[in-house]
């Protein structure tokens, strides 16, 4: 058990920490803002710096493809509409349970507003147990947790796609996270390819059902879009860092206002219902996306500065852009804060711990069935679920 009693004494002065990082990070925000300003003057040549340096740069700065200054109102929903979203949960296969075996459940939300229609609220649980599924990532030495994540990412937009019909009325497909796989730019391309190239057919059939997909991101950490900043506040003729700062990666001199967040900056100057200007992102994965390069803006939902990306495809529309921004702001309010689709969608995958216990009860009752024999957990497993002392 905890002993709050020890804890609290670590605690002391934690205040006063507290109250220094506030002050620090408005310095960083002043700093943040009159470089701001300094590049929507400049946004043209600093662009050009961009793809010129982009090669030479030591970080990833997103690309503006509109005015930093731009603040655009979002339209209000149609009273019509339908919202779309799906969220995965998983049992980690274990050596110390009955069998080595893991679980999928992929949530189905299905929304429908001003239709009077039912919606779909449920989730479809699937068990790999076969060994040419739990092993086969070992091939590129992927461990099968690792690789349970990676299907289950697969999973959730596949089940986007599935649930997506074309129809008369505006849709939306949102997913909560982004919608850029870093995790696939360190394995390897066959590995790749049997988790992306799934990803991006489930997108493009939602493309040819005009249903625009969005990654919503609450509380992001990213700094890809004030990283553009840096190309202002580099001290150097061209930004160049292999050959000005490679042995100062961890303090280079453009980094004045590190570790500030795009979200922070954002949310003085946007006000509530207003987005700010699309990016482009520049993470190395989106080389393999094709027509489904992912771009991004921050919006200003209210209770937070939310970050959503989108497809190419959805930004080159500007009636779906506008389309799926309404509706998500409309699903922001109608959840006090968060999206009420993902919210379900969440509610609807994630596995508890009770849930686990019956899971692995009734697969073992299924293996007595069989006429298996010696069928229990480890005894480590078993010690652990009670204690002697």
């Amino acid at each position: 058990m905890l002993d709050l009693s020890k804890l609290a004494r670590q605690m002391q002065g934690i205040s006063d920490h507290l109250s220094q990082e506030a002050e620090a990070a408005r310095r960083r925000v002043e700093i943040a803002q009159n470089l701001m300003v300094q590049a929507t003057a400049d946004q043209s040549l600093l662009t050009q710096r961009l793809d010129e340096y982009r090669d030479r740069l030591l970080f990833a700065a997103a690309e503006p493809i509109e005015p930093l200054d731009t603040k655009i109102a979002l339209k209000t929903a149609p009273a019509a509409h339908t919202v779309l979203s799906s969220d995965g949960s998983q049992i980690s296969p274990s050596h110390h349970e009955i069998a080595y075996c893991y679980l999928l459940n992929i949530s189905r939300v299905i929304i429908h507003y001003g239709q009077s229609r039912y919606p779909i609220l449920d989730s479809l649980p699937e068990v790999i147990y076969r060994a040419e599924d739990l092993y086969a990532s070992r091939q590129w030495g992927i461990s099968t947790e690792e690789w349970m994540g990676y299907r289950r990412t697969a999973a959730e937009a596949i089940m986007l796609s599935e649930l997506g019909e074309k129809d008369a009325v505006p849709a939306l497909a949102m997913t909560d996270g982004s919608l850029i796989y870093w995790f696939l730019e360190q394995i390897p391309a066959a590995a790749r390819d049997q988790i992306l190239l799934p990803v991006l057919a489930a997108w493009e059939q939602l493309r040819e059902k005009r249903i625009p997909v969005m990654g919503y991101i609450s509380s992001s950490r990213s700094g890809e879009a004030l990283n553009f900043l840096r190309l202002q506040a580099c001290p150097y003729e061209g930004p160049d860092c292999r050959t000005h700062c490679e042995d100062q990666r961890s303090q280079m001199p453009c980094q004045t206002f590190s570790p500030l967040r795009d979200v922070t900056l954002w949310a003085t100057t946007l006000s509530p219902g207003e987005r700010g200007p699309l990016w482009k992102s520049s993470a190395d994965i989106l080389s393999c996306y094709g027509d489904h390069t992912t771009y991004f803006c921050y919006v200003h939902v209210g209770a937070e500065v939310a970050r959503v990306e989108f497809p190419q495809w959805v930004v080159e529309d500007s009636e779906l852009l506008d389309s799926a921004l309404s509706l998500m702001l409309a699903q922001v309010q109608k959840g006090f804060g968060y999206p009420v689709a993902l919210a379900e969608a969440h509610n609807q995958a994630v596995v508890r711990g009770g849930d686990r216990t019956r899971f692995f009860t009734l697969l073992e009752q299924q293996m007595i069935r069989a006429g298996l024999k010696n069928v229990g957990t480890s005894f480590k497993e078993a010690r652990k679920r009670g204690s002697i002392a």
